[in-house]
């Protein structure tokens, strides 16, 4: 059976067993036991229920895991007399799964951690080898986050905000180790997506798509750095492009606008340009200024700054960047290329420099320092 699809029910049976008494750690074991069993046993055919096989042999696994307990017989005799769960109940356990995995308790990190072993049914090994960190590590991090939540009760609401928060960190480490976290982001996010009728959840899976569809023509075979002015647009996924404009037009008609839908216009409007010259900038600009009312960010505000010296010129630019607080990661790597805009090279490059030596990802470090010695060659030639 394909893992994927496997891992889809993993949500909906660690939820049964919460609902049936057991508690959210051990509960989440035994369905990753139950997991490793189906992959290692399942014959090519799978069986004709495949949730019913795995939740039978999580809830065996729990059992022989409690059996020493005293809650025991309580247990087995509640269970006993508990009818199958109908489509409603399962739909509210996996999403209440979601929100215990993206508790305001956890860490980021944890969070992230946890939604990838418990929502998603990736193995401690895989997620660690994903963030390029020991096994050990990432199997203390997990257990501690099961900790932090052991006394949340499953009937709790949650917040959507903070799923969606942890699934875009996920989306935002791309790929890495043996996994797709970016494509496993966008699987959970459409899983959510099936769950509730909130309009970020569309608009954060449209977002995801959008950038997704780009992901081919960022890199070049040797892994620099590709502008998106200067992408082969060619390279685009435009069926993803397309899906994730329709979830984004049925989520804007709604009219309860929120930051990720506003994001995901933004990239659609790069999207729909068939080339960069064809880009609309001033309705760009008009969305960074829904996007700064909603959420108070400077880091839209230094986005903005760039869109605005497209739409109305450099020196309009830098005047919205003055708007900006200097301490803000890329500031000198947006005023570098305002500067240059403005035909200012030589202030340009230093700043290209400055920037490249802030940078913490070694692909833009590169990126930057090649824009330094380009303008440093033409100024000095």
């Amino acid at each position: 059976m394909n893992e994927t699809l496997l891992r889809e029910l993993i949500p909906a049976v660690t939820g049964v067993l919460v609902r049936r008494g057991a508690d959210f750690a051990t509960a989440e074991d035994a369905v990753q036991d139950a997991l490793l069993r189906a992959l290692a046993t399942w014959p090519t055919e799978p069986p004709a229920d495949p949730k019913g096989w795995l939740i039978t042999a999580a809830w065996r696994k729990f059992l022989d895991a409690t059996r020493a307990q005293s809650s025991r017989v309580a247990r087995e005799t509640r269970v006993a007399a508990e009818p199958p769960p109908g489509p409603t109940e399962d739909t509210a356990d996996t999403l209440q799964l979601y929100f215990l995995c993206a508790h305001p308790s956890l860490t980021p990190a944890s969070a992230v951690a946890l939604t990838l072993r418990a929502v998603g049914g990736l193995t401690t090994r895989q997620i660690a080898r994903a963030y390029l960190v020991p096994e050990t590590t990432m199997a203390q991090r997990i257990s501690r986050a099961k900790r932090t939540v052991s006394g949340v009760r499953f009937d709790e609401l949650g917040d959507v905000a903070t799923v969606l928060r942890v699934l875009y960190l996920v989306f935002n480490e791309g790929y890495s180790g043996e996994v797709d976290l970016a494509d496993e982001a966008i699987r959970l996010t459409r899983q959510v997506r099936s769950m509730t009728q909130d309009e970020e959840v569309s608009g954060l899976l449209a977002l995801m798509m959008l950038h997704h569809a780009r992901r081919d023509a960022r890199t070049t075979p040797d892994g620099a750095l590709v502008p998106l002015a200067q992408q082969d647009r060619s390279r685009w996924d435009t069926e993803l492009i397309a899906e994730g404009v329709a979830i984004l037009q049925a989520a804007l008609a709604r009219d309860r606008l929120g930051e990720y839908q506003a994001q995901a216009a933004i990239a659609a409007l790069h999207a729909d340009a068939q080339t960069a010259d064809e880009t609309d900038w001033v309705q760009i600009v008009g969305w960074y200024d829904e996007l700064d009312r909603l959420t108070d960010n400077p880091v839209v505000r230094l986005n903005r700054a760039v869109a605005v010296g497209e739409a109305d010129g450099a020196q309009a630019g830098l005047a919205a960047l003055e708007l900006v607080d200097r301490a803000v990661p890329r500031y000198p790597a947006v005023e570098a290329y305002l500067r240059e805009r403005a035909g200012d090279l030589a202030l340009a490059a230093r700043l290209y420099g400055d920037a490249a030596r802030a940078a913490t990802n070694i692909a833009e470090r590169d990126h930057l320092t090649r824009q330094a010695a380009r303008l440093n060659g033409v100024v000095r030639g």
